[in-house]
């Protein structure tokens, strides 16, 4: 099976190196940002704090690195 790699891409918010898949911001509808500052952006919108979205973030990336179990 050929694994596809995703390209890295540089966040034009945060300046951050990515290779997953881009979000839209929600700031002008046109430019790809990273996850984590699409997840900020909606987590702005819900008027969550800067340092809850931290642990919120801190969270996804944990969940991430856990292997997947299969499920039969």
């Amino acid at each position: 099976m050929k694994e596809m790699t995703r390209p890295t891409s540089i966040c034009p918010k945060c300046g951050r190196k990515y290779t997953g898949h881009p979000a839209l911001s929600r700031t002008d509808g046109e430019t790809l940002i990273c996850p984590d500052c699409g997840t900020r952006e909606a987590l702005d919108t819900l008027g969550i704090t800067r340092e809850e979205q931290d642990r919120i973030i801190e969270a996804i990336h944990r969940s991430f690195e856990r292997p997947m179990l299969e499920i039969i």
